[in-house]
């Protein structure tokens, strides 16, 4: 492979640094996750990699707008059916390799966890040098995947690798070439080296060939596999080596010499690579129906932001199990508008286009593809949540003093590049009250000059100041009780609490229908 520039050492495949600018993040999910059905999302991603700890790495989001194009193309190489199938393949041994070596330690008997060690050796070394060979003949184009091939280019021709490399490949075939006798009669076995003795087994098979006969049922009941060598097998084993000292002596010092013979940098980017391909498996459940992703351009600079055809993951695979249609929504905020007013009816699709943004966002800053045809996004410093919870007795609060009380501290945590969310808050007060203490709270929003969205039943926000924008869940035309769960900029139709008022006394058309008598 010859790259057009050289790219910087290899230190991750996720990071363009030699480590995380912050670390990697807790093992906990962000805040955030549960409001924005994020973890039904990593869920599902990780168990499609349920041999690696992926979770981690979907909570640590990048704080520069480098990191995230550093993984657009990694990502980009990983969409080639080339690329992502061998990084596969050399997983999948990398995997075996493990299982060999973890076989290894369990086994009791000595040259029985010898050849375990020995297989698990070569394996990894096929691994190494396979994925290299790919790689090369592949010619990736992301900085990442190319300062890797190098620093692996560079591994493969140190003196430590070549040496594992052939001892492994010479004790396997060695070990493959020793013949040896058993001679079993009265009770006692006896172990000879092979003296030229003739093989019978095509003369066997030649002479009870006449005796075959047509293919009949299977009766045949499968015994469970016992693992591990017996101590019969052992002493066996023992008595060839006996006959066989200068092989099975070089066994021993192959174990001694490489007990621990994994690059740590090769198992860093075995782990790591698993982000990208756990991504793109998961996404195929989307692209094979029609649903697009796309690789948003983010900013750290520029707070007009847009997406086109976007829609909320957790849903879309909900709704694709049940073979239901899945709407896709735009939005669109511009110059010094900062602030989307979501309003129409309930059950019109509001929470999940608030969602939908959240995950936009969060998915950006991962250096994910994210769900639409076309995305502009800023690089917030971290996106808060206030979504409906039930009240603690422990707390002794009622659901208005712990909404303010949660939103206090979401503000002492706000800056200027955060993304608030906000859904359906002060909806447990007198119209009157929340639309005070809303007003509040979007004064603050604009005061600090921070993205935010806003599913609410006061139409009254909706033209607060120049940083809103009014936004609506739309219903059919000719059926207003028909939710489309399309939302459209537009201003708001003055419906939306006078549908919260029903439906909280029971006197929606639904509610009505039930009590009252055909």
């Amino acid at each position: 492979m010859q790259p057009t520039d050289s790219p910087t050492d290899f230190h991750s495949i996720l990071f363009e640094g030699p480590s995380p600018p912050d670390g990697l993040a807790p093992l906990d999910a962000p805040a955030c996750f549960r409001d924005l059905n994020l973890d039904q999302v990593v869920d599902a991603v990780a168990a499609t990699r349920p041999e690696y700890d992926l979770k981690p790495f979907f909570h640590a989001r990048l704080t520069r707008v480098s990191a995230i194009a550093y993984r657009h193309a990694v990502m980009r190489d990983m969409e080639r059916h080339e690329v992502c199938q061998s990084v596969e393949l050399f997983s999948g041994r990398m995997c075996t390799a493990r299982r060999h070596l973890a076989t290894a330690e369990k086994c009791y008997y000595r040259f029985e966890k010898e050849r375990w060690h020995l297989d698990g050796a070569a394996i990894y070394c096929r691994a190494v040098d396979d994925l290299l060979n790919d790689l090369r003949r592949l010619a990736p184009a992301s900085a990442g995947l190319r300062a890797f091939c190098l620093r692996l280019a560079r591994y493969t021709d140190s003196e430590g690798f070549s040496r594992l490399r052939q001892e492994a490949r010479g004790l396997t075939t060695d070990l493959a070439a020793v013949r040896y006798c058993l001679l079993i009669r009265d009770g006692s076995v006896t172990v000879t080296a092979c003296g030229g003795e003739a093989d019978y087994t095509a003369v066997v098979e030649e002479t009870f060939a006449r005796f075959r006969q047509a293919a009949a049922s299977d009766y045949l009941t499968k015994l469970p596999e016992l693992g591990g060598m017996g101590h019969v097998g052992a002493r066996l084993l023992e008595l060839v080596a006996r006959l066989f000292p200068d092989v099975f002596g070089r066994l021993t010092a192959f174990m001694e010499d490489h007990r621990r013979f994994q690059e740590e940098f090769v198992l860093r980017f075995e782990h790591e690579v698993q982000f990208y391909t756990a991504w793109l498996r998961y996404a195929e459940t989307f692209t094979h129906v029609g649903l697009p992703f796309c690789y948003p351009h983010v900013s750290d600079a520029a707070k007009s932001v847009s997406s086109r055809e976007s829609y909320d993951l957790a849903l879309a695979r909900k709704l694709l199990a049940e073979g239901k249609t899945i709407v896709r929504n735009d939005f669109v905020l511009d110059g010094q508008e900062r602030t989307l007013v979501v309003t129409g009816p309930n059950q019109g699709g509001k929470t999940t286009f608030a969602r939908t943004v959240g995950q936009l966002y969060y998915l950006a800053a991962l250096g994910c593809p994210v769900p639409g045809t076309e995305a502009r996004l800023f690089l917030c410093d971290e996106i808060l949540t206030h979504f409906d919870k039930a009240e603690d007795i422990a707390t002794l609060r009622g659901k208005l003093q712990d909404e303010l009380v949660r939103l206090r501290a979401i503000f002492e945590r706000a800056t200027p590049r955060s993304l608030l969310i906000l859904n359906e808050v002060f909806s447990s007060t007198a119209l009157r009250d929340a639309v005070w203490l809303s007003r509040k709270v979007m004064a603050r929003v604009s005061e600090h000059d921070m993205l935010c969205v806003w599913v609410t039943f006061l139409d009254e926000l909706a033209s607060f100041d120049g940083k809103t924008v009014s936004v609506v869940a739309m219903v059919a035309p000719e059926d207003p009780t028909q939710r489309t769960y399309r939302v459209e900029r537009r201003p708001p139709d003055g419906l939306s609490y006078a549908l919260a008022v029903a439906a909280r006394h029971r006197l929606t058309y639904d509610r009505l229908k039930e009590r009252l008598p055909p």
